[in-house]
């Protein structure tokens, strides 16, 4: 089993999208077992893969998997996607920076995905942003950390910030997101970065959102879909390596 967090210092740079649709690839196209875990209260994942997840819930329970004597296995459910199950996030999450803090218990969200060896091939987290004790969770767990750049100086600032604060501990993937090679600024971060894993600016990415499924299940032979099926292919021989 690998874990591979997708997370970014900066919010609104695609995270939630390519989460998303490496899920999809990992499940479909390498027909791996597949979780997608959502660490972000917003739980923008879950909306996109669980029907129910738009309605809020009587009694929020996400974070009482971490609690003493929590196990991830009751809130693990089937998507619609072969091979792909998920743990929802919800609003009960935006405390878990202060139990984690309380506990006391750095490698907490390890020893949980320890427990999934046997269940799952690849584990997918998708991360709230921001610096914070979820965050070192993240970053103790997992194997590879994709984390999506926007090209631009401030998004490139951002992961300089946490490449300097792993200071090498867990591998990292940067990956230029949203972009429109028109513009200069664009093509300019792209030069400067002729290896990174490319994800565009695209309408049919966008309409993943709208339709609440990954692009490779509605648009298969589109220039986005390569994309994600690219990236996700590059992940596939970094975890290899």
């Amino acid at each position: 089993m690998s874990t591979i967090a997708i997370y970014s210092l900066k919010g609104g740079v695609g995270k939630t999208t390519i989460a998303v649709n490496l899920a999809w690839s990992a499940a479909i196209q390498s027909s791996r077992r597949t979780l997608l875990w959502d660490l972000d209260p917003q739980a923008a994942s879950s909306f996109l893969l669980s029907p129910g997840a738009d309605q809020p819930r009587r009694h929020p329970h996400a974070q009482s998997i971490f609690v003493k004597d929590g196990t991830p296995d009751p809130l693990i459910q089937q998507t619609a996607i072969p091979r792909l199950d998920l743990i929802a996030a919800d609003a009960s999450l935006r405390g878990l920076d202060l139990l984690f803090h309380e506990m006391d218990k750095k490698k907490r969200l390890q020893k949980l995905l320890s427990g999934l060896r046997k269940t799952y091939d690849r584990i997918l987290l998708d991360c709230p942003p921001g610096l914070t004790e979820t965050t070192e969770q993240v970053m103790r767990a997992a194997d590879l950390i994709v984390v999506p750049v926007i090209p631009s100086p401030l998004s490139e600032r951002a992961l300089a910030d946490v490449i300097r604060h792993l200071g090498g501990r867990t591998d990292v993937m940067p990956v230029h997101s949203m972009v429109d090679g028109r513009r200069k600024l664009h093509a300019d971060a792209l030069a400067r970065n002729p290896d990174w894993p490319v994800i565009p600016t695209a309408s049919l990415i966008e309409q993943v959102t709208a339709r609440r499924a990954p692009i490779g299940s509605f648009a298969p032979r589109s220039a986005g879909a390569a994309a994600f099926s690219q990236l996700w292919q590059a992940i596939e021989r970094r975890i290899a390596a």
